[in-house]
């Protein structure tokens, strides 16, 4: 019988395995246990991080980064905006300068074309020059219509009151009376200075004695001419919203000198823009002009009016005349410039019996604060001084 193996007690086996030296006496672990693992990840890098998403959010942070960002869009959209505007203003500064730019249309004349009287020295009187043949003309500055006639013929009278109407436009023949050109400018619309029409202004010839004789009234009673000095205060008051309001009134409800406006487009337009200006300036007028405007009478007129220009087009270049009787009537008449016999192609479009709408559309060119043509109004007015330094009847005799 074998001798038995003597029993190890479980403490002495426990501290047998702990022992440093007992390594090989230590229970394997394999390497794929989850435990191994992780104790692996953590002592070689940082400890693993959830894949959740954490929220970390810094309200002050947020609201200051979104003010800063409204701020700089502010700036930059005003900046932008400040930018555009100077662009605007000067590329209409351009435009305007451009367009107002004077056309010198009397270079190389021949000599002894330029009349006498505007020659002088410091003279502001209108260059006449002649054209092929051999016809007065006057130069506009104006790169496409070059020159207004100087003497204009017109007979209103030749055709019955019923021919005369919208509906019935007649032929108007040339023979009739004679007018003197007084003054022309640019109608202008918008601070951009855009060219509408050129306007002119004629007095009939034989009537040109009796505005002589008021003018000169107007500044010393017995005067036949006036002296430089008195011509520079006629000239002032004629120019003075008020006063040459008056004078101008006076004139045309007193005289009543035959005269007309010739009005030539420098661009195509129509019947219905042109009538719309005059509308407005006629209703201008008479805003100011007190109880007389006020009546049924001079709506039904200005309903007279307004059908004269119920038509269509008006070309570059036509013609357009409104001319005031020696009764104040108004007989508009039109010539498209199609044809070159200008007697045969210039038709009536209508009259209007009352004075009221005559004197007020011709106020609206003649004086007050704000006249359709600045320019024209200044020459007018230069065209009248011609007349007042000269004697009585004189400016006749020199057409006739």
């Amino acid at each position: 019988m074998k001798p038995s193996r003597p029993l190890v007690r479980q403490d002495q086996l426990l501290r047998t395995l702990r022992s440093p030296t007992s390594k090989h006496l230590r229970p394997s672990i394999s390497p794929q246990c989850p435990r191994f693992q992780q104790q692996a990840r953590t002592f070689l890098r940082r400890a693993p991080t959830s894949h959740r998403a954490v929220e970390n959010l810094n309200l002050n942070r947020m609201r200051s980064d979104s003010y800063d960002y409204h701020v700089r869009r502010r700036n930059f959209l005003m900046a932008g905006a400040i930018a555009g505007a100077v662009a605007f203003v000067y590329t209409a500064y351009l435009l305007q300068k451009e367009i107002n730019k004077p056309v010198q249309c009397d270079a190389g004349l021949p000599a002894g074309s330029v009349d006498p009287f505007s020659t002088e020295a410091g003279s502001k009187r209108k260059t006449i020059v002649h054209d092929a043949d051999g016809r007065e003309i006057v130069p506009t500055g104006h790169s496409s219509i070059t020159s207004f006639p100087r003497h204009l013929e017109l007979d209103l009278h030749n055709s019955s009151s019923d021919e005369r109407s919208p509906q019935h436009p007649t032929k108007i023949h040339t023979g009739g009376v004679d007018y003197t050109l007084v003054g022309l400018g640019m109608r202008t619309v918008s601070f951009l200075g855009i060219q509408v029409y050129l306007v002119g202004y004629y007095v009939a010839t034989a009537d040109v004695a009796a505005l002589q004789k008021q003018l000169m009234r107007e500044i010393h009673p017995t005067a036949t001419t006036l002296v430089p000095s008195e011509k520079d205060e006629l000239r002032r008051r004629l120019l003075d919203p008020a006063e040459g309001d008056k004078i101008w009134a006076d004139l045309l409800r007193e005289v009543k000198p035959r005269s007309l406006f010739r009005i030539v487009p420098v661009r195509d337009t129509d019947f219905h823009h042109l009538r719309d200006g005059f509308v407005r300036a006629i209703t201008a007028r008479a805003a100011l002009g007190g109880d007389e405007y006020r009546e049924d009478s001079f709506g039904e007129a200005m309903r007279d009016f307004r059908n004269l220009f119920n038509r269509g087009k008006v070309p570059k270049a036509g013609e357009l005349i409104m001319a005031r009787d020696d009764r104040g009537c108004l007989t508009v008449v039109f010539d498209d410039g199609k044809n070159k016999d200008q007697k045969q192609q210039r038709i009536t479009l209508g009259r209007v019996e009352d004075e009221r709408v005559s004197r007020a559309l011709w106020m609206n060119y003649l004086a007050g604060k704000a006249v359709a043509s600045e320019p024209a109004r200044k020459n007018i007015v230069d065209g009248i001084l011609e007349f007042v330094e000269r004697p009585v009847g004189t400016v006749a005799a020199q057409v006739v």
